[in-house]
């Protein structure tokens, strides 16, 4: 057995810091597609420093630990894991300019059992380098096939958020750029899967395909627009599980259903009908 339960939990991740400006903020919106219409005022407060406003899903690019499986000691098979999920808690709206340092951890471990593979919780904190701030909490689900049976929450199952079972209330289709995924990579995800095509078509895609957390972004942005009034302040946190590959150039069409206890939404590929993001949910703070 190549690693644990208790070595995962006792894994060191170094901490990391960036300094990040309105520069960083800026590319990172038009990385996503916001501005493609220069007329379009409310996106434009996301990429023109006049009023600028800051996407909380900028946080998924700040100080980012890297390849952490492959990079650190910790006995994963790093070769068949997949980013299965992602969530978000904001604790404090992002500036459009801050030191930041993230402390990152392995927080818990599903063990579905040998040969069934495992789920590995890896949480990160970004937190003002300066003041002590906590901006935001993060943590990624990661499913590793080739780990079943190092031990951990056997009997513990994942929080599966379910959609309501009737038409959506509000839905927003976006256009992705064939682009896009080169765009994104300047954010400072570099890995060669959503660049060159040969690695793409090693990894069984027939073109490089989108990264997770770019329809991650394009779905935050979405989000803020149907239900926050686009005032990004709102948003107090965003759930979701990866279920489908994205290649750069295709429609996104997001979807929700505002429930008492939040709100759900989805993202699907048009003229595929596949999901490419599913059992969303969002908090919202309410308008003042």
């Amino acid at each position: 057995m190549a690693t644990s339960y208790e070595k995962l939990l006792a894994l060191k991740v170094p901490e990391k810091t960036v300094h990040y400006t309105a520069k960083d903020c800026q590319l990172y919106a038009l990385s996503l597609g916001l501005g493609s219409d220069p007329m379009n005022l409310a996106e434009l407060d996301f990429v023109y420093e006049k009023n600028l406003k800051v996407l909380p899903s900028l946080s998924m690019t700040l100080a980012h630990p890297g390849f952490w499986a492959r990079d650190l000691d910790s006995g994963l098979d790093w070769v068949k894991i997949l980013h299965a999920g992602q969530s978000m808690t904001m604790h404090q709206a992002l500036p459009s300019e801050a030191n930041i340092v993230a402390r990152s951890r392995i927080v818990d471990v599903i063990d579905k059992g040998e040969g069934k593979g495992a789920l590995v919780y890896f949480e990160r904190q970004l937190l003002d380098q300066d003041s002590d701030t906590l901006y935001c909490t993060m943590v990624q689900t990661v499913f590793c096939r080739g780990d079943g049976g190092m031990g951990g929450n056997q009997e513990l199952k994942p929080v599966t958020h379910q959609i309501p079972e009737r038409p959506a209330d509000a839905a927003l289709v976006q256009q992705t750029s064939a682009q896009m995924a080169l765009l994104y990579r300047l954010n400072g995800d570099m890995n060669p899967l959503h660049a060159d095509p040969e690695i793409a078509k090693k990894a069984g895609f027939e073109r490089p395909i989108l990264q997770g957390l770019a329809s991650f972004g394009v779905a935050c942005a979405s989000l803020i627009t149907l239900c926050c009034d686009n005032e990004p302040s709102r948003m107090l946190s965003m759930d979701c599980r990866f279920s489908a590959p994205v290649y750069p150039g295709e429609t996104l069409r997001t979807e929700v259903w505002r429930e008492a206890e939040g709100i759900y939404f989805r993202v699907s590929v048009a003229g595929r009908e596949v999901r490419a993001i599913d059992n969303g949910f969002m908090k919202v703070r309410a308008a003042s």
